[in-house]
């Protein structure tokens, strides 16, 4: 199952305020390797922007003014994702505002459960009591933030993908293509054939003064 990576923005921050999604990217990947199939649309609200919406992201009326609608979109969204693994950061807050339109033009929601990750979750449990915002977890992990100085939909999913990487514990997936020969073959071979390690076993005394250490310095539940 290929998986797709989904951000929004919005006019404000509840849909029982009938406030409404203004921007939707999705980037969709293989095994978390992008594959150049993105889904991405500004939208015009159909309301007003609120005006703490518009210190987050940046978007007003005006530039949304000539923006499709929703309605005019949602059908290409739905078959964009069908069939996919979600990965959201706050999966409820994405998934409740797009069903939140799709019932304003009939359209069947979609499921809050179904293959869908919410990396927000998981980030709780492996952080317990620290802040699990996507900003303090690209910090956590080192990713690169210069570009995001608003919040923007298409930028906060590869950032999501990143953390998402991260926290699974696997290693940035690349694609390598080489033009292998048996010489490239045989110097690599012999190149780990030279490499060794050599293993210290560490005497009684040594193991007893590093214990004393850990009990006297670390303190407990200490991380």
């Amino acid at each position: 199952m290929k998986e797709v990576i989904l951000d929004t923005e919005t006019t404000g921050l509840s849909v029982k305020e009938d406030h409404r999604v203004i921007e939707v990217a999705c980037i969709e990947t293989e095994n978390l390797i992008p594959t150049k199939n993105v889904f991405y649309k500004l939208i015009n609200p159909e309301r007003k922007i609120s005006e703490d919406a518009f210190k987050i992201h940046g978007y007003d009326n005006e530039k949304l003014k000539n923006e499709p609608k929703f309605a005019d979109v949602a059908k290409d969204l739905i078959k964009f994702i069908d069939g996919k693994k979600l990965i959201i950061h706050n999966a409820p807050f994405d998934i409740g505002f797009l069903n939140h339109e799709l019932k304003k033009i009939n359209m069947k929601s979609i499921d809050e459960k179904k293959n869908i990750i919410d990396t927000l979750e998981i980030a709780r449990s492996k952080f317990p009591g620290s802040s699990n915002s996507l900003d303090n977890l690209c910090k956590k992990f080192n990713i690169d933030l210069s570009q995001r100085l608003k919040h923007n939909a298409l930028l906060d999913c590869e950032l999501l993908r990143k953390v998402y990487i991260n926290l699974i514990g696997e290693k940035e997936p690349t694609l390598v293509f080489t033009n292998n020969t048996d010489n490239s073959v045989k110097e690599s071979k012999n190149k780990k054939d030279d490499y060794s390690k050599v293993i210290i076993k560490p005497s009684s005394d040594e193991l007893k003064k590093h214990s004393n250490f850990l009990k006297s310095q670390l303190r407990k539940n200490f991380f």
